[in-house]
């Protein structure tokens, strides 16, 4: 007899996840990554950037967030995803509007704001590398690759993204691949090529993050600490506090997080 698994899709400025309520740790024993792979796909399942699941927390957290790309495989933090869990935990009563949860990169705050935008604590950042050709390298829950350019708009994302990701330096492991555009002091564009999902998203929450402190330190500005983010998807804002060239802590992530729809799908 066939199993069905509730579901529930949610949205971070349309950077889109499969969320489960696995409290019970009864679905992750049971998925394999073939089978998540096929419920993200945008044709033969319910269609996502990636997979998440609301586990029970440990160590005095009020939940565990387990994230997998739409590949089926498990990978790093989601900062969009993890704005999207936050408000998946409010609306399950799992906690009321301000929450501590874990990820796989430790620990988050998250806060559901009166105006309904979701904001969530990220890495602190000590490390930025310049590489050969003029990009910086920089983690922020996840592995990102920044390049600066004019009318991002413009570009073939797929194509330079993918041909970047692929690239001898980061073929084994993969890196998030950021177009960035300064668009005015505390503002820029950002198109974002995802490693997992190996397709230009329409917004990526640790992309925004990584593209707002890179811009801050290619500017040599230590006074801007709030930047508004244009992606794909929509506007998302990034603050931090500075203190010295390359230390960026009390990081930020603010902006929607909204519930597209919720049903069922046969298990594994």
């Amino acid at each position: 007899m066939t199993e069905y698994i509730p579901f529930f899709k949610y949205h971070g400025a349309g950077n889109d996840f499969i969320m489960i309520d696995d409290r019970h740790g009864i679905w992750d024993r049971k998925m394999t990554g073939a089978w998540i792979a096929n419920a993200c796909h945008r044709r033969f399942g319910i269609g996502a950037d990636g997979l998440i699941l609301l586990q029970k927390g440990t160590d005095g957290a009020d939940f565990f967030m387990k994230y997998y790309n739409s590949d089926g495989r498990t990978s790093t933090f989601c900062g969009n995803g993890g704005r999207c869990i936050v408000a998946f935990a409010a609306a399950l009563e799992v906690h009321m509007g301000n929450c501590r949860f874990l990820g796989t990169d430790g620990w988050h705050e998250g806060a559901v704001l009166e105006d309904g935008m979701v904001r969530i604590s990220m890495t602190d950042v000590h490390q930025i590398l310049l590489t050969g050709e003029d990009a910086l390298i920089l983690n922020t829950g996840s592995p990102h690759y920044i390049t600066f350019r004019d009318q991002v708009s413009d570009l073939d994302v797929f194509t330079e993204g993918r041909a970047i990701r692929n690239s001898p330096s980061f073929q084994k492991e993969g890196i998030n691949v950021n177009f960035v555009e300064h668009n005015g002091p505390g503002e820029i564009s950002v198109r974002t090529y995802e490693r997992g999902v190996e397709d230009e998203t329409f917004a990526c929450g640790t992309g925004v993050v990584a593209a707002a402190i890179a811009s801050a330190y290619a500017s040599g500005n230590n006074d801007l600490s709030s930047w508004t983010v244009h992606a794909k998807g929509g506007d998302l804002r990034v603050d931090f506090l500075r203190s010295g060239k390359q230390d960026f802590t009390k990081v930020h992530l603010t902006g929607p997080a909204v519930e597209v729809f919720r049903g069922e799908i046969p298990g594994p």
